[in-house]
């Protein structure tokens, strides 16, 4: 059992009033919160080590690099990384998925195909459009039921000798349906397919373990795992890595620069041109050492009963209806009240001290799957509570009762 008390005095944020209120936070499939040892590690780098990494000789620099580099290990076990050279530092989700993409436009043709699903985020979708539209390949979309989860049949049916290609949400940030990956990686392989699976939204509420995934590529972000923005990682395996071309250019990713001709670095540093988000990569440790104490059996857990608590009780609400109600559920709930457009919802409920999402979630498709304009959406963490839960179904309520 979790003590959530002595957890929530680990997030300073969490005590604070918004609107004269106290703060519930329920967007945390947006960005989570950060505990205080995140928080203070920020300070602690800019205040002990602060320097450029991998290039100096000075103690500074290779503490600084040590530092960093220390991150890249605890990912290596974290995720059951068979190299660690496997694992790339990047911006984020957004620019792993772009970063794989665009170096896999030499290796794509006219006629290739891409298969991508319905629930993607945007971040999912634009690079393959742009893929295609650089090298005349087809895009495929795995199609959704009404509840909420891929059709795996018709991804059957999709698959061929043309697939080049497969990219896929491991958990879907607006509706919080699990795909199943696993299954889909293992018939995507049997047509020579590459896989990149979108787990920006699993990592900080399960474990994940990439040798038994068999994926060809993962993208997550620090941001939603308790930690600083700007800072993620891509895994990819050996072998892709070293046929890809790099993304960006610069300094950092050079084996030898004439003018001539340059020839690259090995890997990682190959995709990591340029000073990094050093400071963010170095506390993107700390995170991954806060979830570890906490647990992510126990996360998992608990968040789910947050699920089925919330899903219980906010169904209480006459006219509420949930979209998204797969079997296999992260800890989301996205729905909207009656014909009350998701905004007003948000606005009001705003002023009461809860921060919602409210609009599409980058996810336009699905929207308009379900012919609707938006949702709110309510994401819990496991520093959410049963009764900030109570209180936010009278919330919703009272802006029910405002607007109606």
């Amino acid at each position: 059992m979790l003590d959530i008390k002595t957890i929530r005095k680990d997030f300073p944020i969490l005590n604070q009033k918004v609107n004269g209120k106290p703060l519930v936070y329920f967007d945390n499939a947006a960005t989570s919160q950060k505990p205080k040892v995140v928080i203070d590690a920020i300070t602690a780098y800019y205040q002990e080590i602060n320097s450029n990494i991998h290039r100096g000789v000075h103690t500074l620099s290779q503490l600084a690099t040590d530092a960093y580099e220390a991150t890249r290990t605890k990912l290596k076990t974290q995720y059951n990384v068979k190299h660690i050279h496997e694992i790339i530092f990047t911006r984020g989700t957004t620019e792993s998925i772009n970063l794989v993409a665009s170096s896999f436009t030499s290796l794509i043709k006219k006629d290739d195909e891409i298969i991508i699903s319905a629930l993607e985020h945007h971040s999912n979708i634009v690079p393959w459009q742009l893929l295609c539209d650089r090298t005349g390949a087809k895009l495929k979309v795995i199609p959704m039921n009404k509840i909420g989860e891929l059709i795996i049949s018709e991804f059957d049916k999709l698959l061929n000798k043309n697939t080049k290609i497969v990219a896929v949400s491991h958990v879907s940030n607006a509706l919080g349906t699990i795909n199943p990956i696993k299954e889909i990686i293992k018939k995507a392989h049997k047509f020579n397919a590459v896989v990149l699976i979108d787990g920006a939204q699993a990592t900080p509420h399960m474990q994940v373990d990439f040798q038994d995934l068999d994926c060809d590529f993962y993208c997550a972000s620090s941001h939603k795992m308790y930690g600083p923005t700007g800072i993620g990682f891509l895994y990819g395996k050996e072998d892709w890595l070293n046929k890809l071309t790099p993304y960006h250019g610069g300094g950092e990713m050079i084996k030898q620069v004439t003018f001539e001709k340059t020839t690259y670095a090995d890997l990682p540093h190959k995709f990591e041109a340029g000073t990094p988000n050093i400071e963010a990569g170095i506390v993107f440790g700390e995170a991954i050492d806060y979830i570890n104490k906490i647990g992510l059996d126990n996360i998992a857990n608990y968040e789910n009963e947050l699920l089925v608590y919330a899903t219980e009780k906010m169904l209480q609400i006459d006219g509420l209806k949930i979209y998204g109600t797969a079997n296999k559920k992260a800890s989301v709930i996205s729905f909207n009240i009656g014909d009350i457009h998701p905004f007003d919802i948000g606005s009001i409920v705003d002023k009461l001290g809860f921060a919602v999402r409210t609009g599409h979630h980058c996810t336009q498709p699905i929207m308009a799957f379900f012919g609707i304009v938006g949702t709110i959406r309510a994401s819990f963490s496991f520093y959410n509570t049963k009764e900030e839960i109570d209180a936010f179904v009278v919330a919703l309520e009272k802006a029910k009762m405002m607007l109606s």
